[in-house]
């Protein structure tokens, strides 16, 4: 038997929401230079992108300080080769260890404010360089002078010869402590 129930409806009314006017503020777009002023793009042998380019390189020398205005204060070659060695450690640890070792093949000299560092070929040069660009903001930020150059000369003359036997092991140290013959003579040591 089925009895049908009577259901209960209720009427559900929905008012419409009121919406206020909103002022959405002006947002400046941004500045493109491959545009023209009618917003189409600009052919890169055209001359309106030699002109685009001269205005975007008038902005950026306006944002860029005066070289009057940067430091140059003077720094002897005992603060440079310690900041040198500190960049050298820094690159050994972030894992940059190849300019690292380029920057302690030799010592670096230093003759004003230009840094002559010498290295061994041509190719070691190219890829010191590379990361040179680093360094030399490094520098000139922690010696407050920012007439620093890096100047890269290539002696392949230089040779590092390596000692692979004891006697070449201790003839290299010979060299480096004379001392160290009395030694071997005082307690009578082989090589």
């Amino acid at each position: 038997m089925v009895v049908n129930e009577p259901v209960a409806t209720t009427e559900v009314t929905v008012e419409e929401p009121v919406i206020e006017n909103v002022v959405i503020p002006d947002v400046p777009k941004p500045v493109l230079t491959n545009l023209n002023v009618t917003g189409t793009k600009v052919s890169a042998l055209s001359l309106a992108s030699i002109k685009a380019k001269k205005e975007l390189e008038a902005q950026q020398q306006h944002h860029q300080k005066h070289r009057e205005e940067l430091p140059s204060e003077a720094f002897n070659e005992t603060d440079m080769l310690l900041q040198w060695n500190k960049f050298a450690q820094k690159m050994t640890d972030t894992g940059k260890r190849l300019l690292a070792t380029y920057m302690q093949m030799n010592d670096p000299t230093l003759n004003g404010t230009i840094i002559t560092l010498e290295l061994p070929n041509q190719s070691t040069k190219e890829e010191f360089l590379t990361g040179c660009h680093e360094l030399l903001g490094y520098l000139r930020g922690k010696l407050h002078n920012h007439d620093i150059t890096i100047e890269v000369v290539v002696n392949e003359t230089v040779e590092n010869k390596y000692a692979f036997t004891p006697q070449e092991k201790f003839e290299r140290l010979k060299q480096i402590n004379p001392t160290i013959e009395l030694l071997r003579k005082a307690f009578d040591l082989d090589v």
